[in-house]
């Protein structure tokens, strides 16, 4: 069992930024791709950006070289590091990990945060 606790949510204005992040606890080891998703009211849960053993990251579309997800494995922490913030990024967030090779809009791991409300006024 995996253990997923994110942190660094809120409120900031159009064009700020913000630094979400995640913390694994429980059997890490079976950990083979980690990421993040959001979801607004009313859609769909979409990939944000994933990465996995082989350090290959990939963004969804909607990033467009806005957001950096980057990891520390030493402390078993992945972060997100979101700039020029669009009142669209307003989600709740949510750190998923499983055993797949690589998270998508399609492959979702088994393991989910309780998700961080991020709101981004205009």
């Amino acid at each position: 069992q995996v253990r997923l606790v994110e942190s660094g949510g809120g409120l900031v204005q159009a064009g700020g930024s913000l630094r979400l992040s995640c913390v694994a606890s429980g059997n890490v080891f079976s950990i083979a791709s980690i990421g993040w998703y959001r979801q607004a009211p009313g859609k769909q849960r979409d990939l944000v950006a994933g990465t996995n053993r082989a350090g290959i990251t990939n963004y969804g579309d909607f990033v467009e070289g806005r957001f950096t997800l980057s990891r520390d494995d030493a402390k078993n922490s992945i972060y997100l590091q979101m700039n020029n913030l669009k009142p669209e990024d307003t989600a709740v967030y949510y750190c998923n990990a499983g055993a797949g090779r690589q998270l998508s809009n399609d492959k979702k791991g088994d393991y989910w945060g309780q998700g961080t409300q991020v709101t981004v006024s205009s």
